[in-house]
């Protein structure tokens, strides 16, 4: 058996030293822009030149992390980054944009392409897509079981990586825009701000409901090893050297005993983790997604990472002598030790390390510790690092002198798309579409008739579209679009295969595609006995909203797929949207002008573990939990606020748009809400109690938006 490599994360120097000091065979790091860590320290150019030279001279290998979308106005960075890697040759880069694959692919192919688990990867069809687009590796995403990994496996000869320790997304892996909606700090382009991991409160009640567990699958390295898996991936760019050098020594143990005693080198191994200052451990859906409770998500467990000392009872002084008073237990921490403190409301947390301990005596029991300005009675304290953890590692970057290298100022090839022809009768008629979940809400959309309607591709739907001894509905299927669900797991494959197979036999041929692996299931589909064959209508397809078509390097990936049409992402701006599609493509180029965005989709049914549906945030932003999704599986989470842009359409028009949405696959459909919204859009009003989301200020950077959005007071015509 080859032994699987180990690959460890490194965001500051320190990491990198941790990491190639106890034995990782490689590192993953990213540079100052375009990925998904944005938030930690990152390397400099030279830093990055030195950590490659000093690493491929142990021996070990190091990948450079590129995965975030990019819009067209940075086509010409991407480029020029792309370019200077393909120079220095890194041992692969990560990447989450299909506009990265195709620039690489045209233009640097030394460069090794790894699709990112933002890419969400969970399924066979995707990983051979993927691996006919030229990339040679697919992290897979984290939400699947040991058994959908191994059929994975079983239909592919691609190398396959997995992640096996640290944090977790409660969210499906690539599909969240939590963080995105509340201030334009997408996690699509490395700024998430783990919203999930908030304070949330339901009528008095509160409670942390979606911050989750980290993972931990230490002990089923041996399965997976056995398997075929080719890296074992361990997260963590944003946390300190101790705890990758504490992490990787544990997985390397596991993996050296590979050959021997399996059994003693995991025990070994459980032992190291025991310091690993984290949260508590899960196997997440490992063992199966409905493989029993879930223990994963527990309310009184706060976003934070370390060792609970107390709460702070009392405090004193100011300034640097500033001191709080908590209980003494069976961990004391010391002076040079790091705490994180964290706001009773959830507002504000804050890394301090200590200057004071001293014994409390006459104050009564427990020991004061200094901390900083802003923190009070009732606020957490955790032990995050401790003076005595620190172990010196021999440096991999010995000096930065002569590297000087940087991107340079080329700019990127045009990349031009053909502009669609206009027929007689077009594929997808111009106008409005209505986008809905549940069949019954069909009936609500009749009253005014949309141009077609757009359906959601549940299980229960797909039932009720087959079943001949139901009444008709007010659509037939030439009117009717089906929109396949973003998260499209192995185990779903068979399923999905036979439903579209028999809805295509009854006349259904529109199709949203929003996974990587519904193109390749329709990518011969035209070509293939059935419908198409018996003068029925070849396959139509639509790339959806979570395929991310953020630049035209991205469209022409999805048009070579077999795309006619497009779906601008919820997250996108105006400005980015009518640089990337030229006038003559704008016409097919759907743009949702109502919808309650999904924020994060679970793929557990949370029903079992929570009682309600609405939540609010310290802010008073609600939000609403739909357990069981709208499938009777999984959970969504949605604003309750929803976004609306109905006012715009005579400038989309102007503009050259064409094709617009109205989505309530939301809340229950009500006949007075779609009169409101049909009332707004034909007068070109605003929509009131409603937001923009990115529309008008487009992504948060920190050098452009000083001051964001304010979702609750909508601008009239911006």
């Amino acid at each position: 058996m080859e032994r699987p490599e180990l690959l460890a994360p490194a965001g500051s120097p320190e990491a990198l030293d941790a990491a190639a000091g106890e034995g990782a065979d490689g590192v993953y790091l990213g540079l100052r822009n375009f990925n998904a860590r944005m938030r930690s320290a990152n390397f400099t150019y030279a830093q990055f030149e030195g950590a490659l030279r000093g690493l491929h001279r142990m021996g070990r290998k190091l990948y450079v992390t590129v995965n975030t979308v990019f819009e067209q106005r940075e086509a010409d960075r991407m480029f020029q980054l792309l370019k200077y890697l393909a120079v220095l040759g890194p041992d692969g880069i990560i990447v989450q944009d299909l506009g990265v694959i195709r620039m690489v692919r045209d233009n640097f192919p030394n460069l090794k392409l790894h699709a990112s688990t933002q890419m969400n990867v969970a399924s066979a069809r995707a990983v051979n897509l993927l691996s006919r687009q030229g990339v040679s590796r697919v992290v897979l995403a984290r939400e699947l079981s040991f058994d959908e990994i191994r059929d994975i496996r079983g239909k592919t000869n691609m190398e396959l990586e997995v992640f096996v320790h640290g944090a977790l997304c409660v969210g499906v892996s690539g599909l969240c825009l939590f963080s995105s909606y509340l201030g334009g700090k997408s996690a699509n382009r490395g700024m998430c701000t783990q919203a999930c991991r908030r304070f949330y409160r339901r009528d008095e009640e509160g409670g942390y409901y979606f911050s989750p567990s980290d993972l931990q699958l230490l002990e089923r390295v041996p399965l997976l090893a056995d398997l075929g898996v080719n890296s074992f991936k361990i997260e963590g760019r944003m946390k300190s050297a101790e705890y990758v050098g504490s992490v990787v020594s544990a997985y390397r143990r596991v993996i050296d005993g590979l050959s021997g005693d399996r059994e003693k080198s995991i025990r070994e191994g459980l032992g190291i983790l025991k310091g690993d200052f984290a949260r508590r451990k899960t196997v997440f859906y490992f063992d199966g997604p409905a493989s029993g409770p879930i223990d994963w998500l527990k309310a009184d467990q706060d976003g934070g990472t370390g060792v609970p000392l107390g709460t702070l009872l009392k405090v004193k002084g100011s300034g640097d002598d500033r001191l709080g008073l908590i209980l003494a237990g069976t961990v004391r921490p010391g002076p040079g030790d790091s705490v994180r403190l964290h706001r009773f409301d959830d507002t504000d947390r804050k890394a301090h390390k200590l200057t004071i301990v001293e014994e409390a005596d006459r104050d009564g029991p427990g020991i004061w510790i200094s901390i900083p300005e802003g923190f009070g009675p009732g606020d957490s304290v955790y032990l995050i690092q401790t003076r005595l953890m620190s172990r010196r590692y021999a440096p991999v970057i010995r000096g930065t002198e002569g590297f000087r290298r940087e991107p340079g100022r080329e700019k990127s090839p045009e990349i031009n798309l053909p502009s669609l022809k206009k027929t007689e009768k077009p594929l997808f008629p111009e106008g409005i579409y209505g986008a809905v979940s549940r069949i019954e809400d069909l009936f609500i959309l009749q009253s005014v008739r949309p141009v077609r309607v757009m359906l959601q591709l549940t299980r229960k739907n797909a039932a009720r579209l087959l079943d001949a001894a139901k009444p008709p509905l007010p659509f037939g299927p030439k009117e009717i679009i089906l929109t396949l669900d973003p998260f499209f797991p192995q185990a779903t494959e068979t399923a999905l295969d036979e439903e579209i197979g028999a809805l295509r036999e009854k006349g259904y041929y529109q199709f949203v595609v929003n996974n990587l692996g519904h193109l390749s299931y329709f990518r011969n589909a035209a070509k293939s006995p059935g419908p198409a064959k018996q003068g029925g209508s070849p396959p139509a397809l639509i790339a959806g909203p979570y395929l991310y078509q953020f630049n035209r390097w991205a469209n022409a990936v999805a048009t070579s797929l077999g795309v006619e049409a497009m779906i601008s992402p919820p997250e996108n701006n105006r400005q980015n949207l009518e640089k990337t599609v030229s006038p003559g493509r704008r016409a097919f180029t759907f743009i949702t002008l109502f919808s309650y965005p999904v924020l994060f989709r679970i793929r557990a049914d949370l029903s079992g573990l929570y009682d309600f549906g609405e939540f609010r945030d310290s802010r008073d932003e609600r939000f609403r939990l739909i357990s069981g999704g709208t499938d009777g599986e999984g959970s969504l989470v949605i604003a309750e606020k929803p976004c609306s842009i109905v006012d715009k359409v005579p400038f989309l028009q102007e503009a050259g748009f064409r094709r617009f949405i109205l989505d309530f696959s939301g809340p229950s459909l009500r006949k007075k809400d779609y009169r409101s919204i049909m009332n707004a859009l034909l007068t070109g009003r605003p929509l009131p109690g409603t937001n923009r989301f990115n529309w008008k200020d487009g992504f948060y950077s920190p050098e452009g938006n000083a001051v964001r959005f304010n979702h609750s007071n909508p601008s009239g015509r911006s």
